[in-house]
C-alpha cells in the first residue's frame, strides 16, 4: 500500500503547481508547543476525513470548525491531511485553518520532493511530516535541513527499528513520531511505541495512530512518549471537543 501511495505521489509532484504565497500568516513553533503541552501528554489533534484502511471516517467535515474545536479543548497543535486521493484532504485546508487558530499546524502528507517544502510554506504550514519508511535516510536528512532553512519544523516518523538506526546514523531529529501503524499492512499496535522509545535519543517523542481511549493515552505516556497524534478517535465523534476531554479522562467544561 505504501509503495502504491508513493507512486501516486510521484505522479502528482511531477505536475505540481505551486500556490501563491499567503501573506500575513504567522509562524508558530511546533516544537515549543509539544515541549510545553497543556496536559500531562501533548496532543496533536488531526483533521482527517478518510484513510486508505478505514475509508470515509467523517461524511460531513468543516475543517475550520473542527480545528477551532480542537483548540478550544486544549490541543497543542493541529495536524491537517492534505493528500487528496487517499485521505480526501486538500492543501487549501491548511490555509483555511491557519487563519482561524492560534496553535501550530502540522501538514500531514507524503513529502517526497523539495517542491513540497516550498508549497508547505506558501500554504501556511508550521511543520511537516517526513516519513522514514518512505524516504532514503540521506534524502530525508536533506529535506529536514532544507525545511528548517525555510522556516519549517519537522516531525520525523518511524515505525521499524532499522529505520530508526538508519536515520540516527545521519542525524538526530528534534521531534520523532512513532507510527504504531505498519504502512505496508496497515495493522496497528501500541506495542510499537514501547519497542521504539528505548532506541531513541533525547528528543520530542510522539506516538501516532491506534490511540482511542484514556487507557491508550496512559499506555503511550508510560512507554515514554511526550505527545500523541490522534485523528480517527476524534473524527468519529460528533462533538470533537468533548471527544478530547473524554480521551484525557476529563469532564467537558
Amino acid at each position: 500500500m505504501l509503495e502504491h501511495i508513493l507512486q501516486t505521489k510521484r505522479e502528482e509532484v511531477s505536475s505540481l503547481q505551486l500556490p501563491e504565497v499567503c501573506e500575513h500568516l504567522p509562524r508558530r513553533s511546533f516544537y515549543d508547543a509539544l515541549a510545553k503541552p497543556h496536559r500531562f501528554l501533548g496532543l496533536i489533534a488531526e483533521v482527517k476525513k478518510a484513510s486508505p484502511s478505514k475509508g470515509i471516517i467523517r461524511q460531513q467535515m468543516n475543517v475550520v470548525d473542527i480545528a477551532c474545536a480542537y483548540e478550544r479543548a486544549g490541543a497543542d497543535a493541529v495536524s491537517v491531511l492534505t493528500d487528496e486521493q487517499y485521505f480526501k484532504g486538500h492543501r487549501s485546508y491548511v490555509t483555511k485553518v491557519k487563519k482561524h487558530i492560534h496553535i501550530p499546524i502540522l501538514r500531514k502528507d507524503f513529502i517526497i520532493d523539495r517542491k513540497q517544502l516550498v508549497e508547505s510554506v506558501r500554504i501556511g504550514a508550521d511543520a511537516i511530516l517526513l516519513i522514514g519508511e518512505a524516504l532514503d535516510s540521506s534524502f530525508l536528512h536533506e529535506l529536514y535541513e532544507e525545511a528548517h532553512e525555510i522556516g519549517l519544523q519537522c516531525l520525523v516518523e518511524v515505525h521499524a527499528p532499522q529505520t530508526v538506526e538508519n536515520i540516527l546514523k545521519r542525524f538526530t531529529p528534534k521531534a520523532i513520531g512513532i507510527n504504531n501503524r505498519d504502512l505496508t499492512t496497515f495493522r496497528t499496535s501500541l506495542h510499537v511505541t514501547k519497542q521504539i522509545v528505548p532506541l531513541l535519543p533525547d528528543c520530542i517523542i510522539v506516538s501516532e495512530s491506534g490511540i482511542h481511549t484514556y487507557d491508550d493515552v496512559r499506555t503511550v505516556q508510560q512507554a515514554g512518549a511526550h505527545a500523541m497524534l490522534v485523528g480517527e478517535a476524534l473524527m468519529r465523534k460528533q462533538d470533537v471537543r468533548a471527544a478530547i476531554y473524554e480521551l484525557f479522562g476529563e469532564r467537558d467544561v
